[in-house]
């Protein structure tokens, strides 16, 4: 019953008080791995039931971001193409007067577990993009932070900035042929065991760099997106310790908050690239990965070009307001989550490195007993 109560007590009282980057307490990889996993779980948990009621009320009155064949469909972690004609929950037809009306109908009529509907699938690709960003980031943070600013409580806004690009940059072109090959499986409705045949066709026609299609518009999006939130979420987080003259973490309601107000301006600042990257990996979705024999898509410029041409600049932050309501409370879930394994982590850490201490204390004083009774029958051996 000790680990239950630990770990809630996380919530209601103050964090330990062991520095998260303190080298003897810091957190492993493995036990970043599994605080990562946890707020991936949980974001996609929470978030997911919102994005599939979007899409079912955009469907219903055809404003869905798509084309002719498939559409946008994000579980809190990543996004994924999805087939207009494969999933069997999208192709329910009901009337929703609302959002609450489009709950309540799904999940009455449908059961609750459709408003979690195409989480499964996604998850296989999300979950490690997820795990493998944020423990690149942290890696890469401590070790810069240990090469430049070794000791200090505080670090250069640059290291965030840095590590957070970097760990975006690896995350995003480690996935992008997972995904392409799982759009590719989805349109032509293959099993995971003809995955091959999928690669294959997709290398027959595109070669290998076709493998990562569509990379260069997701980057321009993701990776200043990254940089913006590590910057704004550490610098909330230091501004917060610093007020506190060191002596205090963030309560887990100014995590949410921080990674709140962090999410929100990277996804205003980053809202054009998102428009352009939506439509863009649409097209290659659509002419170059579900068509065969595939079309040349249009290049991000011209599909900039004529959304400026036929709209003008306000096309850039089109469906800002939705864009906001979703990313801000993934982000806030995500990094509250992920702050709670850490700080498990360190508090568990901490308690193992004062058992070890101690251990040693008391094997030390048992040796200096032993070595003071040898000199005592040195000098009088009687």
């Amino acid at each position: 019953m000790m680990l239950p109560i630990r770990y809630w007590t996380l919530f209601m009282t103050e964090p330990p008080k062991p520095i998260v980057d303190n080298p003897k307490t810091r957190i492993k990889p493995v036990q970043q791995i599994a605080a990562s996993c946890t707020g991936a779980l949980m974001t996609s948990f929470i978030v997911t039931p919102l994005d599939v009621v979007k899409i079912r009320l955009q469907a219903q009155h055809q404003q869905l971001p798509v084309g002719n064949k498939c559409y946008i469909y994000c579980n809190g972690l990543m996004d994924h193409m999805c087939n207009m004609c494969s999933p069997e929950w999208y192709s329910k037809k009901q009337q929703f007067t609302g959002t609450l009306d489009a709950f309540m109908k799904i999940s009455r009529t449908e059961g609750l577990t459709s408003l979690w509907s195409g989480l499964g699938p996604t998850l296989l690709l999300a979950l490690p993009a997820t795990v493998a960003y944020f423990v690149t980031y942290e890696q890469l943070r401590v070790k810069l932070k240990d090469m430049f600013s070794p000791g200090l409580h505080d670090q250069p806004v640059w290291i965030p900035l840095v590590s957070g690009c970097v760990a975006r940059i690896g995350a995003v072109t480690l996935v992008s042929p997972l995904e392409l090959v799982r759009t590719k499986m989805q349109s032509e409705k293959m099993s995971y065991l003809e995955m091959k045949q999928a690669l294959r066709g997709l290398i027959q026609y595109h070669g290998v760099p076709g493998l990562w299609k569509g990379l260069m518009p997701t980057l321009l999006r993701d990776v200043p997106f990254s940089g913006i939130y590590w910057v704004s979420y550490e610098q909330l987080k230091a501004d917060y310790i610093r007020r506190h003259q060191y002596t205090k973490q963030p309560s887990l309601v100014h995590n949410f908050l921080f990674g709140s107000l962090a999410g929100g301006l990277a996804a205003l600042v980053t809202t054009p690239f998102d428009i352009v990257k939506t439509l863009r990996q649409i097209q290659v979705a659509e002419n170059e990965i579900m068509r065969s024999p595939p079309t040349r898509s249009q290049s991000t410029k011209r599909i900039l070009n004529q959304l400026l041409a036929d709209r003008g600049y306000r096309a850039l932050f089109t469906g800002l307001a939705p864009r906001l309501i979703k990313v801000a409370p993934s982000c806030a879930i995500m990094i509250t989550s992920y702050e709670v394994g850490k700080r498990y982590f360190v508090s568990k850490n901490a308690q193992s490195l004062e058992d070890t201490l101690k251990v040693v204390e008391v094997a030390n004083n048992e040796l200096n007993t032993h070595r003071r009774l040898e000199d005592v029958e040195q000098v009088d051996p009687l």
